[in-house]
Formats: structure tokens, sequence, C-alpha cells
């Protein structure tokens, strides 16, 4: 089946955004009878009516009220690759986007290194909890937390994540103080939102009873603001290695105890396959891998 004419469809979606002929053709910056030909020449390829004229007034068919999202959809997608296509080679920002609490406590400590060897280059950091769509967003690379299999991506492993109990020094002259793991019912637990089994599972590993987890305790919407809490003696979070490892060597906090759970999963860095190569994309993610400690990094799993 052949694809309908393409300047039909920008009449299309001009017409049905502004509900009038007239004034797509002043925006598309042709005559008003070229819109009507163009429309009618796109009913005649599709073989249904898009629009109902009645008097001065101009509604869409049942039709192409379903059909005008996917066509906007369409135009939008079109829009953003062409934009992404035209800054790849001659951008001079990177725009890197990861989760808030990796942004926080291990990625901007580092990057200053990177921009400093590379002035030219303007580095963006953005942050969200969800997964990046490449196709929508103005993203040139991603670090994700997962196992590596994004179909259409290249993922290239960073490293691996582990997570232990971490709290302030002055816990240890509470008046409870934690000297091994079944300490921790009479404290305070510090619970991210988006992982809220964390604490159950690292519990289980250290032979203890999930109802500790239970208890009422503080949560946060994400991982760097427990942290940030358990610097402040407000209880005791679970951390992962990368992102306490800064406010471990600078006594903020400290690991209680030996009991580590490790992760089936760890951190990629991310691309889309048709960028993957380009020099600036390329430079900053050879410098990311690199960058990360050596001795935490081990082969991904499986």
């Amino acid at each position: 089946m052949l694809l309908p004419s393409l300047n039909g469809l920008r009449a299309f979606e001009a017409a049905a955004r502004l509900t009038s002929f007239t004034l797509a053709a002043a925006e598309l910056n042709v005559t008003q009878t070229a819109i009507s030909h163009q429309i009618r020449r796109l009913e005649d390829q599709l073989g249904r009516k898009l629009f109902i004229r009645q008097n001065r007034a101009l509604t869409l068919t049942r039709e192409a009220r379903d059909y005008l999202p996917a066509v906007r959809a369409a135009f939008e997608d079109l829009r953003r690759a062409t934009a992404r296509l035209q800054r790849i080679e001659h951008d001079d920002r990177l725009t890197v986007s990861t989760t808030a609490s990796l942004a926080t406590k291990w990625l901007i400590s580092r990057v200053a290194a990177f921009q400093d060897a590379n002035p030219g280059l303007e580095v963006r950091i953005t942050t969200s909890t969800h997964l990046v769509d490449f196709r929508r967003e103005e993203v040139d690379l991603a670090v994700r937390y997962g196992r590596g299999n994004w179909p259409g991506l290249r993922a290239h492993w960073l490293m691996a994540e582990r997570l232990f109990p971490v709290c302030s020094p002055v816990l240890l002259n509470h008046a409870n103080p934690l000297r091994e793991p079944a300490d921790l019912a009479r404290h305070t637990l510090l619970h991210t939102t988006v992982s809220r089994d964390d604490w159950r599972l690292w519990l289980t590993a250290a032979g203890l009873p999930h109802a500790i987890a239970a208890r009422r305790g503080l949560t946060f919407d994400f991982g760097f603001m427990a942290i940030q809490a358990a610097v402040d003696g407000l209880g005791v979070a679970l951390g992962g290695a990368h992102l306490v490892e800064a406010d471990i060597a600078a006594g903020r906090l400290m690991a209680p105890f030996d009991t580590e759970l490790p992760q089936d999963a760890g951190y990629y860095v991310v691309t889309p396959e048709a960028t993957a190569d380009t020099s600036k994309i390329a430079q900053f993610r050879d410098w990311l891998i690199a960058s990360a400690n050596p001795a935490t990094l081990v082969a991904p799993p499986g």
C-alpha cells in the first residue's frame, strides 16, 4: 500500500488543528485553493472523507479524528529526528541522562575532569525516573540500570552495584548503638519509593526477619535523599556502593556491617545504534567507562 501524499498530510494536520482551510493556508504559505486541492487528493487516496463542510464551519469526521493523532505524532517524530540529524556533528553540546541519585552522588563529581579535558564540548546532565525515549527526547547518551537488553540500543557495560547499610558515625555512640545487624530493629530505616523491597532482601541475606523492614521509618523519592538523611543522622539507609563511596571516604558515612546484597543487574552506557559512533558520544562514553573505579568493575552478569 502506497503512503499518502506528504503535502496532503501536512494540509490535513494544519487544517484539523486550526479548523480552517484559510488559516492552514496562511500557516503553510500556500493558497486556500491549494489546501482544498491537497486535502481532496488525500481523501481520494485514503478513500475516506476527512472533513464535514457546513456553511462556514469545518469539523472532522469520526475517521479523521481517529487518524489525526497518528499523523501529528509522525510529524513530531520527523521533526525531532531531523533536529537530531542536523546537530549530530555540528552541535557542541552533549546531553547525558541518568537518575537523579547517580548524577548527584557519582557522575557530577567526575564530569569536571572531562570538561577540563574537552573545553570545546558542553556537557548537559539531565535526570529522569523513566527510561529515556531517544526518539522523542533530545538526549545523546544515557546511563541506565538494568541487564543491558534494550532493543535497538547499544549498551556498554559500566559497573556493577552492591547494596549495604550505611549510617552516620554518630549512631555508633547512640543510646542504641549498631554493633550487629539485629540492632537495626531499634533504629529508623530510610527507604526509597522505587526500591521498597531492597531492605527486605538485605535483611533476608543477613538472616533477619522481614518485619524489621515493615516498621515505621522515613521514605524518600530518590536514593540520594535517603543517603543525605543518613549523613544527617536520621537513620540507616541502604546505599549502593557507588552512591555512598564519596561520603564514606569523607567520614560522613560508615558501613557498620559486612553483609552486602549483590545486584543481578548493573549500570550501562546506552546510546541509539544510529548515533553510537559519532565523535562526541564515543568520546564521552569511553571516558566514562575508563573513569569508573577499576576495583569495582566486573564482567556483566550472565
